[in-house]
Formats: C-alpha cells, sequence, structure tokens
C-alpha cells in the first residue's frame, strides 16, 4: 500500500528546495559577472592587440614617413638603390584587381548561395555542392598560383588576345597580353573569395524565416519574384557583409597575386598589362631590405594596407547597419 507523506515532511521538503533555489539565485550573479569579465576582457584584447599592430608599422614606417610625407601616396617612382619610393602603383594594383575579383565573385557567389539554400535541387546535391564550394577556402594561396600560371594563364590566354584583336580600341583592353596581368589576378582572387561570399550568403538565406517564402507565394508571385523582390532585398545587409568579408580577402592575398600579376610597378589603363600590389611587393622585398629607408617604405606600404582593410570594414559596419534598418 503507498504511504502519503505527513504534512510536516511536505513542508520540510518545501523548506530544502527553497533554500536550494534562493542559493542558486544568489550564486548565479558571480557566474554572470565572471562569464561578463571575461567576454569584456577578450573584446578589450583584441581591440589592444589591433592598436598594438598599428602602433608597431607605424613605428617602423617612420622613416619613410618623414621622408617623403603624403607624397609617397601620389609617387610612382620604386628606385632602391636611389632611395626613392612611391605607392601609387601598388596601391592602384591593389585596388583594381581586387575591384575585379569582387565584381566577378559577388554574383557567383550569390548565385552559388541561392542554388544551395532554395529548392532547385535535391537535398541530397545542395548539401554535398555548398561543402565542395566552401572547400576551396581551404587550398592554399600557393597552391591556387602554381594552378593559375600552369593551367588559368594557358587557358585565359586565347581569351585575352581575342578581347585584345576585337576591342583594342578599349582602354581595358588595348595592350597586348602576356598571359600574367590584372585580368589573370583579379579571376584568381575571384575564385579565391567565392567560396566566402558563398558560405556567408546561404547562411542568411538559410536564417530567413519561410513565412516570407510562403507569404510571397500564396500572394502570387513566382520564385524568381520572390527572390529578387522579397529575399535578396531582405538579405541584403547579410550579402554585403559576406561581400566585404570577401573583398578584405582580396586585398591581402599575397602568393596566388604574386605568381600571376606580373610584378610590374606600373599604372596603365589596360586590364591586359602586368601590374603589382602591396602584398605582392612586401613579400618580394622584405626579406632583401636593408636600408632602414627601404624598410620604412615597405612599412609604410603595410600601414596603407592597414589601413585600407579598416577602412573598408567601416564602410561595411555602416551599410550593413543602414541596410538592416531599413528593413525593419
Amino acid at each position: 500500500m503507498a504511504s502519503v507523506d505527513p504534512p510536516q515532511s511536505r513542508s520540510a521538503l518545501s523548506d530544502n528546495a527553497g533554500v536550494d533555489l534562493i542559493a542558486g539565485e544568489q550564486g548565479a550573479p558571480w557566474l554572470d559577472r565572471a562569464f561578463t569579465w571575461v567576454a569584456q576582457g577578450v573584446a578589450l584584447l583584441t581591440v589592444a592587440v589591433l592598436f598594438w599592430i598599428g602602433a608597431v608599422i607605424l613605428d617602423k614606417a617612420l622613416p619613410a614617413i618623414r621622408q617623403f610625407g603624403f607624397g609617397f601616396l601620389t609617387s610612382q617612382e620604386w628606385d632602391v638603390g636611389g632611395l626613392v619610393f612611391g605607392a601609387l602603383p601598388y596601391i592602384y594594383g591593389t585596388l583594381v584587381s581586387s575591384a575585379i575579383a569582387l565584381l566577378l565573385a559577388l554574383p557567383v557567389g550569390v548565385s552559388v548561395a541561392l542554388v544551395t539554400s532554395e529548392n532547385f535541387l535535391p537535398r541530397w546535391v545542395r548539401t554535398p555542392l555548398a561543402f565542395i564550394v566552401e572547400l576551396i577556402a581551404a587550398i592554399p594561396s600557393v597552391i591556387v598560383g602554381l594552378w593559375g600560371i600552369f593551367v588559368f594563364i594557358p587557358a585565359l590566354q586565347p581569351i585575352q588576345l581575342w578581347l585584345n584583336q576585337n576591342f583594342g580600341w578599349v582602354p581595358l583592353f588595348s595592350s597586348t597580353p602576356y598571359g600574367s596581368g590584372m585580368l589573370a589576378a583579379g579571376m584568381i582572387l575571384a575564385i579565391m573569395i567565392v567560396p566566402t561570399i558563398a558560405a556567408i550568403s546561404r547562411e542568411v538565406l538559410l536564417a530567413m524565416p519561410v513565412d516570407l517564402r510562403t507569404a510571397s507565394m500564396s500572394l502570387g508571385a513566382t520564385r524568381w519574384e520572390t527572390i529578387f523582390r522579397v529575399l535578396l532585398p531582405t538579405a541584403a545587409s547579410g550579402i554585403v557583409g559576406a561581400a566585404i568579408l570577401g573583398l578584405g580577402r582580396a586585398l591581402g592575398e599575397t602568393m596566388a597575386v604574386t605568381m600571376v600579376i606580373g610584378n610590374t610597378p606600373q599604372i596603365s589603363p589596360s586590364l591586359l598589362d602586368t601590374a603589382y600590389t602591396i602584398p605582392a611587393v612586401l613579400a618580394n622585398e622584405f626579406a632583401e631590405a636593408l636600408d632602414d629607408l627601404h624598410v620604412g617604405a615597405l612599412m609604410y606600404l603595410a600601414l596603407i594596407l592597414f589601413a585600407l582593410t579598416l577602412t573598408i570594414n567601416v564602410i561595411a559596419v555602416f551599410m550593413v547597419q543602414v541596410l538592416s534598418f531599413r528593413n525593419q
């Protein structure tokens, strides 16, 4: 026969449970405060490391800053023997190659994100396809550069010749192509940043409420109208963030670009000409830089790249906030 607890026993159990609950409530704030302190400390440490890196680069660049000032940004001369340095060809090569990469990679990355997030393909095809695209980001850049030299540039050469022969009157294709050049570097960079844009855009699209799709289609919209008028505008902030992350990768890429861009410090309107980028000149010359002014000029270039990257990321954060506010 089941026993029934006397009222006194139930009261004692209730009192004990209340004591344990109060003790737990009193102990929880300590854990919350400890976690808050740790999180704040890590965040402040990250900011401190960022300023530390900037301070070190600035300190090493001071000889060149004192010698050339802001004229370093507009000068095109780079004479190691004469200790005369200018950054404009390298800034131009970095910005143009990254812009080409972003223009080519953004539509491809968003398309991959749509194909792997919407019901265009069966699930057993979509998931492996997304995984394979993301695997491209794991390929070392030097391997991509070797592939570019031995496979991609020979395949691109006939296209470059055709562009020059048929559209040579256009400044963008006015020079005789020799394989390596700005166009090849931009396309290699585009291949390298597609996984970043595709992966982040796919996650943004998958995180969107299903109600948006069903509501749009229930009102008579087709699948493509739903994509272009509902999904993409709503996901614009996330896609912009993905594009800026890809652009940051393109700006800082070194080995693959160094191997395919031609490494010629010149400013040419033709995309078929060779060029040079800031990461490439740092990789090629830093180990051989002996004079303090030469080292300072290279660190000045590094400081410019550091500032460019930070500026682009600040602009990206602002754009994401503006787009998010408009979508609310």
